[in-house]
């Protein structure tokens, strides 16, 4: 019989020098992220840096379709809890607004400024502010740390108010991060700072979630073992717990080209997102 175990846990969790060609993000997504922006700006559907919160990073993008929106789309970008900002993934937005959706894309203060905690606080602060501005179902959305802070959002010790979750119809996590305890393992911790507390309180895998959640586990088949193991794990123990979940693997994707699907209505991924 042959055994497995992670020996290296930077390794594992590493993804571009895995990637062909792997250097070019997060860099290639900030012209078509500026382009897109510049686009709806110019046709006055593009509210940029809407203050959520007194800090620095307390903002948000809403992109608003043609006519009134049949909901809010939310869409929290990873980087680890330590890089990137909102600018990086605004034509991600295309694919919800071209069936009709807002879309908010917020900005929050990284560690070690902060930590993942403070970090789910100020998620959940933006999602209220935009959920002011935009009537209608709740559909939240993120990719790697953002799809550990999207899941976060719909467990029992969720910081959004009730009201909110209410209005929450999906779950759709992307790559996501959702047990923390391997993550401390790695070299970056000494900025995460993450310890035994933070992971019992903060990874969804850990928690409970709340009786009304609907969740979207979606990962590359291309991408690392370890992103592909956590996408299962959450929607494995979730079910265990009530909640109904869904797995998908998409063929030949890797970290980074999984998100491509977002910018089109069409697209499985954007279907998967919005169905009802």
């Amino acid at each position: 019989m042959s055994y497995f175990r992670v020996t290296d846990w930077d390794a594992a969790y590493t993804n571009g020098a895995y990637i062909v060609d792997g250097d070019q993000w997060p860099a290639a997504w900030v012209e078509p992220a500026k382009s897109f922006r510049d686009r709806l700006t110019t046709a006055g559907r593009a509210k940029l840096d809407l203050a959520y919160g007194p800090a620095e990073r307390n903002r948000f993008d809403l992109f608003l379709p043609e006519g009134r929106p049949q909901g809010l789309v939310v869409f929290v970008h990873g980087g680890y809890w330590l890089q990137l900002d909102k600018s990086y993934w605004s034509h991600l937005a295309a694919g919800s607004i071209a069936r009709g959706y807002a879309v908010a894309i917020p900005s929050y203060t990284l560690c070690p400024e902060n930590r993942i905690a403070g970090i789910g606080k100020e998620i959940s602060a933006a999602i209220t502010a935009a959920a002011e501005l935009v009537s209608g179902p709740i559909i939240l959305t993120g990719h790697s740390a953002g799809g550990q802070l999207v899941a976060r959002m719909m467990t029992t010790t969720s910081p959004l108010n009730e009201a909110i979750r209410e209005r929450i119809r999906h779950v759709l996590a992307i790559s996501g991060l959702h047990d923390l305890r391997p993550i401390m393992r790695r070299s970056m911790n000494e900025q995460l700072r993450i310890d035994d507390a933070e992971t019992k309180a903060e990874s969804p895998a850990l928690l409970e979630p709340v009786e009304t959640v609907r969740l979207t586990c979606w990962v590359g088949g291309a991408e690392r073992a370890e992103f592909v193991r956590q996408n299962a794990l959450l929607a494995n123990i979730w079910t265990g717990l009530g909640a109904a979940t869904e797995v998908v693997v998409e063929p030949d994707k890797h970290h980074y080209s999984i998100l491509d699907g977002l910018m089109e209505a069409e697209h499985p991924l954007t279907q998967a997102l919005l169905a009802e």
